[in-house]
Protein backbone atom coordinates (compact mmCIF):
# COMPACT_ATOMS: atom_id res chain seq x y z
CA UNK A 1 0.00 0.00 0.00
CA UNK A 2 1.30 3.15 -0.99
CA UNK A 3 2.37 5.86 1.97
CA UNK A 4 2.37 8.77 -0.60
CA UNK A 5 -0.28 11.79 0.14
CA UNK A 6 -3.51 11.00 -1.47
CA UNK A 7 -3.91 13.63 -4.01
CA UNK A 8 -5.93 16.64 -3.55
CA UNK A 9 -8.76 18.25 -5.90
CA UNK A 10 -6.11 20.42 -7.24
CA UNK A 11 -4.01 17.43 -8.67
CA UNK A 12 -6.66 16.01 -10.15
CA UNK A 13 -6.51 18.64 -12.55
CA UNK A 14 -4.83 18.67 -16.18
CA UNK A 15 -2.48 21.37 -14.64
CA UNK A 16 -0.90 18.84 -12.94
CA UNK A 17 1.30 17.07 -15.67
CA UNK A 18 0.69 13.48 -13.97
CA UNK A 19 -2.89 13.62 -14.33
CA UNK A 20 -3.02 14.98 -17.99
CA UNK A 21 -1.23 12.20 -19.20
CA UNK A 22 -2.67 9.67 -17.54
CA UNK A 23 -5.59 10.54 -14.68
CA UNK A 24 -6.65 6.67 -14.10
CA UNK A 25 -3.18 6.33 -12.30
CA UNK A 26 -4.06 8.72 -9.35
CA UNK A 27 -7.95 8.10 -9.47
CA UNK A 28 -6.81 4.25 -9.29
CA UNK A 29 -4.93 4.91 -6.34
CA UNK A 30 -7.42 7.23 -4.72
CA UNK A 31 -10.29 4.84 -4.89
CA UNK A 32 -7.99 2.00 -3.94
CA UNK A 33 -6.88 3.65 -0.61
CA UNK A 34 -9.66 6.17 0.51
CA UNK A 35 -12.43 6.23 -1.67
CA UNK A 36 -14.08 8.98 0.58
CA UNK A 37 -10.82 11.20 1.28
CA UNK A 38 -11.91 14.81 2.26
CA UNK A 39 -9.73 17.46 0.59
CA UNK A 40 -9.16 20.75 3.49
CA UNK A 41 -7.42 22.34 0.79
CA UNK A 42 -10.83 22.29 -1.59
CA UNK A 43 -13.19 22.48 1.46
CA UNK A 44 -14.75 19.16 -0.12
CA UNK A 45 -15.01 15.73 0.02
CA UNK A 46 -13.87 13.21 -3.25
CA UNK A 47 -15.62 10.01 -3.81
CA UNK A 48 -14.57 7.97 -6.29
CA UNK A 49 -16.27 4.27 -6.57
CA UNK A 50 -18.85 4.12 -8.52
CA UNK A 51 -21.68 2.79 -6.06
CA UNK A 52 -20.91 6.13 -3.84
CA UNK A 53 -21.11 7.94 -6.59
CA UNK A 54 -24.14 6.72 -8.54
CA UNK A 55 -25.85 6.68 -5.04
CA UNK A 56 -25.31 10.16 -4.40
CA UNK A 57 -25.68 11.67 -7.76
CA UNK A 58 -29.32 10.92 -7.38
CA UNK A 59 -30.14 10.94 -3.38
CA UNK A 60 -32.51 13.59 -2.01
CA UNK A 61 -29.84 13.71 1.07
CA UNK A 62 -27.90 16.80 -1.26
CA UNK A 63 -28.27 19.59 -2.63
CA UNK A 64 -27.05 20.88 -6.36
CA UNK A 65 -26.82 24.63 -5.15
CA UNK A 66 -23.48 25.92 -4.40
CA UNK A 67 -25.69 28.82 -2.05
CA UNK A 68 -26.16 25.65 0.53
CA UNK A 69 -22.32 25.12 0.81
CA UNK A 70 -20.25 25.99 3.83
CA UNK A 71 -18.31 28.62 3.89
CA UNK A 72 -15.12 26.54 3.31
CA UNK A 73 -16.43 24.45 0.36
CA UNK A 74 -13.96 27.40 -2.07
CA UNK A 75 -14.58 25.60 -4.88
CA UNK A 76 -17.69 24.82 -4.91
CA UNK A 77 -18.54 28.39 -3.75
CA UNK A 78 -16.34 29.97 -6.35
CA UNK A 79 -18.62 30.55 -9.27
CA UNK A 80 -21.40 32.21 -6.93
CA UNK A 81 -23.25 35.14 -8.28
CA UNK A 82 -21.89 38.24 -6.23
CA UNK A 83 -24.91 40.25 -5.30
CA UNK A 84 -27.21 36.75 -4.78
CA UNK A 85 -28.93 38.83 -2.58
CA UNK A 86 -30.58 41.29 -4.64
CA UNK A 87 -31.49 38.34 -7.22
CA UNK A 88 -33.68 35.65 -7.88
CA UNK A 89 -31.57 32.65 -7.34
CA UNK A 90 -33.02 31.53 -10.58
CA UNK A 91 -32.06 34.09 -12.51
CA UNK A 92 -28.55 34.30 -11.53
CA UNK A 93 -28.00 30.56 -12.75
CA UNK A 94 -28.90 27.84 -14.61
CA UNK A 95 -31.13 24.42 -13.82
CA UNK A 96 -27.24 22.66 -13.71
CA UNK A 97 -26.97 24.69 -10.12
CA UNK A 98 -31.27 24.47 -8.92
CA UNK A 99 -32.78 22.87 -6.50
CA UNK A 100 -36.70 22.17 -6.37
CA UNK A 101 -39.15 23.59 -6.86
CA UNK A 102 -37.21 25.98 -9.56
CA UNK A 103 -35.10 23.11 -10.71
CA UNK A 104 -38.15 21.26 -12.24
CA UNK A 105 -39.84 24.24 -12.49
CA UNK A 106 -37.48 25.25 -15.15
CA UNK A 107 -36.23 21.87 -16.12
CA UNK A 108 -39.95 20.40 -17.08
CA UNK A 109 -40.89 22.67 -20.36
CA UNK A 110 -37.01 22.85 -21.67
CA UNK A 111 -36.84 19.09 -21.64
CA UNK A 112 -40.41 18.92 -22.84
CA UNK A 113 -39.33 21.19 -26.06
CA UNK A 114 -35.80 19.61 -26.65
CA UNK A 115 -36.34 16.38 -26.56
CA UNK A 116 -39.29 16.83 -28.93
CA UNK A 117 -36.90 18.39 -31.10
CA UNK A 118 -34.25 14.93 -31.36
CA UNK A 119 -35.93 12.45 -32.91
CA UNK A 120 -36.62 14.34 -35.96
CA UNK A 121 -33.24 16.24 -36.01
CA UNK A 122 -31.14 12.98 -37.10
CA UNK A 123 -31.44 14.98 -41.15
CA UNK A 124 -30.12 17.92 -40.19
CA UNK A 125 -27.25 16.62 -38.14
CA UNK A 126 -26.44 14.35 -41.26
CA UNK A 127 -26.28 16.82 -43.52
CA UNK A 128 -24.05 19.37 -41.32
CA UNK A 129 -21.76 16.48 -40.60
CA UNK A 130 -21.45 15.92 -44.26
CA UNK A 131 -20.88 19.35 -45.00
CA UNK A 132 -18.34 19.31 -42.53
CA UNK A 133 -16.44 16.41 -43.72
CA UNK A 134 -16.55 17.78 -47.23
CA UNK A 135 -13.90 20.04 -46.55
CA UNK A 136 -11.18 18.09 -44.80
CA UNK A 137 -8.26 18.05 -47.20
CA UNK A 138 -7.16 14.21 -48.51
CA UNK A 139 -3.43 13.22 -48.16
CA UNK A 140 -1.96 16.08 -45.88
CA UNK A 141 -2.61 16.90 -42.35
CA UNK A 142 -5.52 18.40 -40.52
CA UNK A 143 -6.62 19.01 -37.13
CA UNK A 144 -9.57 17.07 -36.53
CA UNK A 145 -10.62 18.98 -33.33
CA UNK A 146 -10.72 22.33 -35.41
CA UNK A 147 -11.99 20.96 -38.65
CA UNK A 148 -15.00 18.57 -37.15
CA UNK A 149 -15.23 18.10 -33.38
CA UNK A 150 -15.74 21.77 -32.86
CA UNK A 151 -17.87 23.12 -35.72
CA UNK A 152 -20.66 20.15 -35.72
CA UNK A 153 -22.08 21.06 -31.75
CA UNK A 154 -21.71 24.35 -32.44
CA UNK A 155 -23.72 24.06 -35.86
CA UNK A 156 -26.03 21.63 -34.55
CA UNK A 157 -27.09 23.53 -32.01
CA UNK A 158 -27.54 26.64 -33.82
CA UNK A 159 -29.42 24.86 -35.95
CA UNK A 160 -32.04 23.60 -33.49
CA UNK A 161 -31.71 27.62 -31.48
CA UNK A 162 -32.77 28.87 -34.85
CA UNK A 163 -29.62 31.21 -35.21
CA UNK A 164 -29.59 32.82 -38.64
CA UNK A 165 -27.30 31.74 -40.57
CA UNK A 166 -25.64 34.83 -41.71
CA UNK A 167 -24.97 35.04 -37.86
CA UNK A 168 -23.64 31.63 -37.66
CA UNK A 169 -19.70 32.58 -37.65
CA UNK A 170 -20.33 35.61 -34.98
CA UNK A 171 -22.13 32.77 -32.72
CA UNK A 172 -19.64 30.37 -33.18
CA UNK A 173 -16.72 33.03 -32.21
CA UNK A 174 -18.86 33.45 -29.16
CA UNK A 175 -19.56 30.19 -28.42
CA UNK A 176 -15.82 29.39 -28.35
CA UNK A 177 -15.08 32.34 -26.27
CA UNK A 178 -17.29 31.98 -23.38
CA UNK A 179 -15.94 28.45 -23.10
CA UNK A 180 -13.51 29.96 -20.71
CA UNK A 181 -16.53 30.19 -17.49
CA UNK A 182 -15.69 26.96 -17.26
CA UNK A 183 -11.70 27.41 -16.35
CA UNK A 184 -11.52 28.74 -12.56
CA UNK A 185 -8.15 29.42 -13.51
CA UNK A 186 -8.58 31.92 -16.18
CA UNK A 187 -6.14 34.51 -16.87
CA UNK A 188 -6.76 38.27 -17.73
CA UNK A 189 -7.24 37.92 -21.37
CA UNK A 190 -9.48 34.54 -21.01
CA UNK A 191 -11.71 36.34 -18.81
CA UNK A 192 -11.71 39.81 -20.69
CA UNK A 193 -12.96 37.58 -23.92
CA UNK A 194 -15.57 35.53 -22.02
CA UNK A 195 -17.12 38.82 -20.24
CA UNK A 196 -17.24 40.54 -24.30
CA UNK A 197 -18.66 36.62 -25.69
CA UNK A 198 -21.17 36.12 -23.06
CA UNK A 199 -22.41 39.58 -23.61
CA UNK A 200 -23.14 39.28 -26.85
CA UNK A 201 -24.56 35.50 -26.50
CA UNK A 202 -26.99 37.10 -23.72
CA UNK A 203 -27.98 40.16 -26.06
CA UNK A 204 -28.37 37.69 -29.40
CA UNK A 205 -30.47 35.36 -26.96
CA UNK A 206 -32.83 37.82 -25.76
CA UNK A 207 -33.16 39.45 -29.17
CA UNK A 208 -33.93 35.85 -30.59
CA UNK A 209 -36.60 35.39 -27.72
CA UNK A 210 -38.51 38.47 -28.62
CA UNK A 211 -38.24 38.20 -32.41
CA UNK A 212 -39.75 34.57 -31.36
CA UNK A 213 -42.64 35.96 -29.74
CA UNK A 214 -43.41 38.30 -32.49
CA UNK A 215 -43.04 35.87 -35.32
CA UNK A 216 -42.74 32.10 -34.24
CA UNK A 217 -40.39 29.80 -36.35
CA UNK A 218 -39.45 26.15 -36.23
CA UNK A 219 -36.65 26.18 -33.21
CA UNK A 220 -36.54 25.67 -29.82
CA UNK A 221 -36.62 29.27 -28.44
CA UNK A 222 -40.20 29.64 -30.38
CA UNK A 223 -41.17 26.33 -29.24
CA UNK A 224 -39.96 27.66 -25.59
CA UNK A 225 -41.79 31.29 -25.97
CA UNK A 226 -45.35 29.58 -26.71
CA UNK A 227 -44.88 27.10 -23.66
CA UNK A 228 -44.27 30.48 -21.53
CA UNK A 229 -47.99 31.98 -23.96
CA UNK A 230 -49.14 28.27 -22.52
CA UNK A 231 -48.38 29.15 -19.21
CA UNK A 232 -44.64 27.70 -18.49
CA UNK A 233 -43.80 29.61 -15.48
CA UNK A 234 -40.41 30.58 -16.43
CA UNK A 235 -39.28 34.26 -17.25
CA UNK A 236 -37.20 35.43 -20.38
CA UNK A 237 -34.10 35.58 -18.01
CA UNK A 238 -34.74 32.13 -16.80
CA UNK A 239 -34.71 31.02 -19.99
CA UNK A 240 -31.55 32.79 -21.37
CA UNK A 241 -29.51 31.40 -18.47
CA UNK A 242 -30.19 27.76 -19.47
CA UNK A 243 -30.13 28.16 -23.26
CA UNK A 244 -26.64 29.53 -22.07
CA UNK A 245 -25.89 26.49 -20.09
CA UNK A 246 -27.28 24.12 -23.09
CA UNK A 247 -24.89 25.87 -25.57
CA UNK A 248 -21.82 25.67 -23.06
CA UNK A 249 -22.47 22.48 -21.74
CA UNK A 250 -23.59 20.89 -25.00
CA UNK A 251 -20.61 21.98 -27.30
CA UNK A 252 -17.68 21.73 -25.59
CA UNK A 253 -18.73 18.08 -24.32
CA UNK A 254 -19.62 16.98 -27.33
CA UNK A 255 -16.64 17.77 -29.18
CA UNK A 256 -14.61 16.23 -26.50
CA UNK A 257 -16.93 13.42 -27.06
CA UNK A 258 -16.11 13.01 -30.84
CA UNK A 259 -12.27 13.90 -30.50
CA UNK A 260 -11.88 11.28 -27.58
CA UNK A 261 -13.54 8.56 -29.56
CA UNK A 262 -11.42 8.75 -32.71
CA UNK A 263 -8.36 9.11 -30.64
CA UNK A 264 -8.76 5.67 -28.84
CA UNK A 265 -9.82 4.34 -31.86
CA UNK A 266 -6.67 5.42 -33.34
CA UNK A 267 -4.55 3.61 -30.44
CA UNK A 268 -6.99 0.10 -30.62
CA UNK A 269 -6.55 -0.49 -34.37
CA UNK A 270 -8.41 -4.03 -33.35
CA UNK A 271 -11.58 -2.09 -32.34
CA UNK A 272 -11.13 -0.20 -35.48
CA UNK A 273 -11.05 -2.94 -37.65
CA UNK A 274 -14.08 -4.18 -35.95
CA UNK A 275 -15.70 -1.45 -36.16
CA UNK A 276 -15.10 -0.71 -40.13
CA UNK A 277 -16.70 -4.35 -40.30
CA UNK A 278 -19.75 -3.60 -38.31
CA UNK A 279 -20.73 0.02 -38.83
CA UNK A 280 -23.53 -1.08 -36.60
CA UNK A 281 -20.95 -0.84 -33.38
CA UNK A 282 -21.41 3.13 -33.62
CA UNK A 283 -23.66 3.57 -30.55
CA UNK A 284 -21.35 1.40 -29.01
CA UNK A 285 -18.47 3.21 -29.66
CA UNK A 286 -19.96 5.91 -27.96
CA UNK A 287 -20.96 4.60 -24.62
CA UNK A 288 -17.46 2.97 -24.38
CA UNK A 289 -15.54 6.17 -24.91
CA UNK A 290 -18.32 7.63 -22.54
CA UNK A 291 -16.89 5.49 -19.63
CA UNK A 292 -13.63 4.90 -20.72
CA UNK A 293 -12.24 8.25 -21.68
CA UNK A 294 -15.40 10.54 -20.63
CA UNK A 295 -15.34 14.30 -21.38
CA UNK A 296 -16.34 15.42 -17.76
CA UNK A 297 -13.98 14.58 -14.57
CA UNK A 298 -17.01 15.66 -11.71
CA UNK A 299 -19.74 16.94 -10.49
CA UNK A 300 -20.69 18.11 -7.43
CA UNK A 301 -23.24 18.14 -4.55
CA UNK A 302 -23.72 19.42 -0.67
CA UNK A 303 -24.96 17.50 1.68
CA UNK A 304 -28.89 19.27 2.80
CA UNK A 305 -28.80 16.54 5.87
CA UNK A 306 -26.51 14.95 8.03
CA UNK A 307 -25.35 11.53 6.04
CA UNK A 308 -22.99 8.63 5.33
CA UNK A 309 -20.87 7.79 2.81
CA UNK A 310 -19.09 4.70 2.33
CA UNK A 311 -18.52 4.72 6.29
CA UNK A 312 -17.68 8.14 5.99
CA UNK A 313 -19.63 10.84 7.99
CA UNK A 314 -20.64 13.89 6.15
CA UNK A 315 -22.20 16.84 7.75
CA UNK A 316 -24.66 19.27 6.71
CA UNK A 317 -23.48 21.40 3.96
CA UNK A 318 -20.35 19.87 3.31
CA UNK A 319 -19.33 19.66 -0.32
CA UNK A 320 -19.65 16.30 -2.19
CA UNK A 321 -16.86 16.18 -5.42
CA UNK A 322 -17.73 12.87 -7.26
CA UNK A 323 -15.39 11.51 -9.79
CA UNK A 324 -17.23 10.45 -12.31
CA UNK A 325 -14.37 9.53 -14.07
CA UNK A 326 -13.11 7.18 -10.97
CA UNK A 327 -16.28 5.46 -10.68
CA UNK A 328 -16.48 4.94 -14.65
CA UNK A 329 -13.03 2.05 -14.29
CA UNK A 330 -13.86 0.80 -10.92
CA UNK A 331 -13.45 -2.95 -11.47
CA UNK A 332 -16.25 -3.78 -8.65
CA UNK A 333 -18.41 -2.46 -11.40
CA UNK A 334 -16.86 -3.38 -14.94
CA UNK A 335 -14.96 -6.11 -15.88
CA UNK A 336 -11.51 -5.64 -17.13
CA UNK A 337 -12.03 -1.51 -16.61
CA UNK A 338 -8.89 -0.65 -18.11
CA UNK A 339 -9.64 -2.03 -21.60
CA UNK A 340 -10.90 -0.74 -24.34
CA UNK A 341 -13.50 -2.56 -25.93
CA UNK A 342 -16.41 -1.90 -28.13
CA UNK A 343 -19.57 -3.92 -28.76
CA UNK A 344 -19.36 -5.27 -24.92
CA UNK A 345 -22.50 -4.96 -23.03
CA UNK A 346 -21.65 -3.25 -19.61
CA UNK A 347 -22.77 -1.42 -16.71
CA UNK A 348 -24.22 1.80 -16.92
CA UNK A 349 -21.84 4.38 -17.26
CA UNK A 350 -21.37 8.01 -14.89
CA UNK A 351 -20.37 10.30 -17.90
CA UNK A 352 -24.03 12.22 -17.78
CA UNK A 353 -24.53 12.04 -13.97
CA UNK A 354 -27.64 10.90 -12.48
CA UNK A 355 -30.96 11.43 -11.07
CA UNK A 356 -33.19 14.40 -11.33
CA UNK A 357 -29.96 16.12 -12.76
CA UNK A 358 -28.62 13.89 -15.31
CA UNK A 359 -27.02 16.02 -17.97
CA UNK A 360 -30.08 17.16 -20.33
CA UNK A 361 -28.25 17.42 -23.61
CA UNK A 362 -27.10 13.64 -23.38
CA UNK A 363 -29.72 12.49 -26.59
CA UNK A 364 -28.33 15.43 -28.64
CA UNK A 365 -24.68 14.79 -27.79
CA UNK A 366 -25.27 10.52 -28.51
CA UNK A 367 -26.86 11.88 -31.79
CA UNK A 368 -23.89 13.77 -32.88
CA UNK A 369 -20.92 11.71 -31.82
CA UNK A 370 -22.99 8.73 -33.43
CA UNK A 371 -23.46 10.44 -36.75
CA UNK A 372 -20.56 12.28 -36.78
CA UNK A 373 -18.53 9.00 -36.21
CA UNK A 374 -20.28 6.62 -38.23
CA UNK A 375 -19.66 8.82 -41.36
CA UNK A 376 -16.07 9.82 -40.38
CA UNK A 377 -14.76 6.32 -41.07
CA UNK A 378 -17.58 5.81 -43.86
CA UNK A 379 -16.30 8.43 -45.78
CA UNK A 380 -12.45 8.09 -44.69
CA UNK A 381 -12.01 4.20 -44.13
CA UNK A 382 -8.04 4.97 -43.92
CA UNK A 383 -7.75 7.95 -41.37
CA UNK A 384 -4.86 7.89 -39.64
CA UNK A 385 -2.99 9.45 -37.51
CA UNK A 386 -0.48 12.19 -39.15
CA UNK A 387 2.40 11.54 -36.59
CA UNK A 388 1.85 8.13 -34.59
CA UNK A 389 5.07 9.33 -32.02
CA UNK A 390 3.61 12.49 -31.62
CA UNK A 391 2.59 12.80 -27.85
CA UNK A 392 -2.08 13.38 -27.60
CA UNK A 393 -2.01 17.30 -26.64
CA UNK A 394 -4.54 17.96 -23.77
CA UNK A 395 -6.30 20.51 -22.79
CA UNK A 396 -5.36 22.52 -19.95
CA UNK A 397 -9.23 23.22 -18.18
CA UNK A 398 -9.98 21.68 -15.36
CA UNK A 399 -12.21 19.28 -14.74
CA UNK A 400 -13.13 18.37 -18.66
CA UNK A 401 -10.55 15.91 -20.69
CA UNK A 402 -10.92 16.89 -24.22
CA UNK A 403 -8.10 17.28 -27.19
CA UNK A 404 -6.56 20.64 -28.08
CA UNK A 405 -5.45 19.08 -31.46
CA UNK A 406 -5.38 16.04 -33.20
CA UNK A 407 -3.48 15.44 -36.06
CA UNK A 408 -4.66 13.02 -38.67
CA UNK A 409 -4.32 12.49 -42.03
CA UNK A 410 -7.51 11.02 -44.41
Amino acid sequence: MSQEPLPSLLQLTPLNPEYREEPHTLLRDLRERCPVHRDDMAGTFLVSKYADVRRIVASPQVSRDPVDAEEAAITTRAGLHPDLANYKRSETTSILQLNDPDHSRIRKPLAQAFYARIPAFRPEVEAIVDRTLDAIPVGVPFDLMEKVCVPIPIVAIAAILGVDNTRLDEFRAWSEGVIHVLNPFRNPEQQAEMERCQLALDEYFMQLIQESKANPGDNLISDMTKLQAEGAPLSDIELRFNLMALLVGGNLTTTDLIGNAVRLLMLHPAELEKLKADPSLVPSLVEETLRYEPPVDITQRIAAEEMEIGGCPVHKSQAITVMLRGANRDPDVFENPEAFTIGVKRAPHMAFGGGSHICIGAPLARLEATVALGKLFQRFPNLRLADPAAPAQWRMLPFFRGLERLDLIA
